[in-house]
């Protein structure tokens, strides 16, 4: 075998630390990869065993809440702690779920400039399984603005068989409530979700 020279990958117990533990963040890059890369399918198939929340908080030792910096693996010699997370140095895994988060339930280049024009393009990334009973799935967006996408027909939002945004109904801070047809918020509306003048956002979708 190799000797101690070779530093922490050598010293540690099987399955710990450097060691053939998971390392969270790393776990974390791999699946921001995937999301980035249109991989929708590969990225929640993986994230039902490599997601934290999806974790059983049993095994996992700790609230799902919570992220960990590694994750003891089964070639580790103690099986009371296989699959337990463990907090041993700051992580960089909260920056790559919320990364994962935006891009799933906003997308990417949410706000941009068409034309000397803002536009708002909510354009989530959710499989089906994600909506509730009620076909809906909400997020906080932009630290206030509660948003919920309500699906017509149960369907993931992307793909060719996904599902799109095709209206929206706004709830201003004073509680008035306004319809606007089609896929995205532009100009006036896209301003008064932007400065926090929006309450709420219904998107339906079919």
């Amino acid at each position: 075998g190799e000797g101690d020279e070779i530093g922490r990958i050598r010293a540690f117990t099987a399955g710990w630390l450097e060691r053939e533990s998971v390392f969270l963040h790393m776990t974390y890059k791999y699946l921001l990869s995937l999301l980035k890369a249109g991989l929708y399918d590969e990225f929640f198939s993986e994230s039902k065993t490599s997601l934290i929340p999806f974790l059983d908080p049993a095994v996992y030792g700790r609230s799902t809440l919570e992220n960990s910096s590694f994750i003891a693996s089964s070639v580790n010699p103690d099986p009371h702690v296989h699959g337990r997370g463990f907090v041993a140095r700051l992580s960089g895994s909260t920056a790559e779920f919320l990364s994962m988060w935006i891009m799933m339930m906003a997308g990417k280049r949410v706000f941009r400039y068409e034309g000397n024009q803002l536009q708002l393009h909510l354009n989530p990334v959710l499989p089906s399984w994600l909506f509730d009973e009620r076909q809906e799935v909400s997020f906080t967006f932009l630290g206030s603005v509660k948003v919920t996408y309500r699906s017509e027909r149960a369907a993931n939002t992307f793909g060719q068989d996904g599902v799109a945004i095709q209206r929206f109904t706004l709830t201003t801070a004073g509680g008035d409530t306004f319809e606007v047809d089609g896929p995205l918020l532009t100009g006036k509306w896209a301003h008064e979700v932007r400065n926090g003048n929006i309450r709420s956002i219904l998107a339906v979708m079919r």
